[in-house]
């Protein structure tokens, strides 16, 4: 009688529990995308967790985007491989809003983004995933946690060293 009780509580108890809502606020859980790389392979968001993710919505054309992108280098080269309080290393899911394959590669080997999660579908301003994150300037971004929870958006140069700072755990 005593195992049926405890079980009884442990399911009344987890029907309390509820995941975040999927949405675009922080604290809500960041809408899945599954677009493909350069290579024409699907990869999804969610393959990501487990560790920091900066979502960042950005194309070849962009001027902004392209005058950020040292920054986000340079913040992925100082946290990808460090331990932090929700994750274990940091990455970027690079989604671009680029029309043409060969200009999108380009601007990756340019810029030097060596981080491997780079997605699009050619859509442009029409991309599906810049629809869904609602996405109507670029650069945009957002900054999620190891369950893929929103914790921060639009963090640009030392912002988002700053917030990656708080989040790490000294070694």
């Amino acid at each position: 009688m005593k195992y049926f009780t405890f079980i009884l509580i442990a399911l009344v108890f987890s029907s309390f529990q509820t995941d975040a809502p999927v949405g675009l606020n922080l604290g809500n859980t960041a809408p899945e995308i599954e677009l493909k790389n350069p290579d024409g392979e699907v990869v999804k968001l969610s393959s990501l967790r487990g560790k920091i993710v900066l979502i960042d919505f950005w194309a070849s054309w962009c001027a902004p985007c392209r005058r950020e992108n040292p920054e986000i280098v340079r913040a992925y080269n100082l946290f990808k491989d460090k331990k932090f309080k929700q994750g274990k290393g940091f990455a970027v899911y690079g989604v671009s809003l680029d029309v043409k394959l060969e200009t999108w590669k380009s601007a990756i080997a340019h810029d030097g983004l060596i981080w491997a999660s780079h997605v699009s579908d050619f859509g442009g301003w029409n991309s599906t995933a810049a629809a869904q994150y609602q996405v109507s300037n670029i650069p945009t971004n957002f900054l999620i946690n190891d369950k893929g929870i929103i914790i921060n958006k639009n963090l640009r140069g030392e912002d988002l060293i700053n917030a990656l700072k708080k989040m790490a755990v000294e070694e």
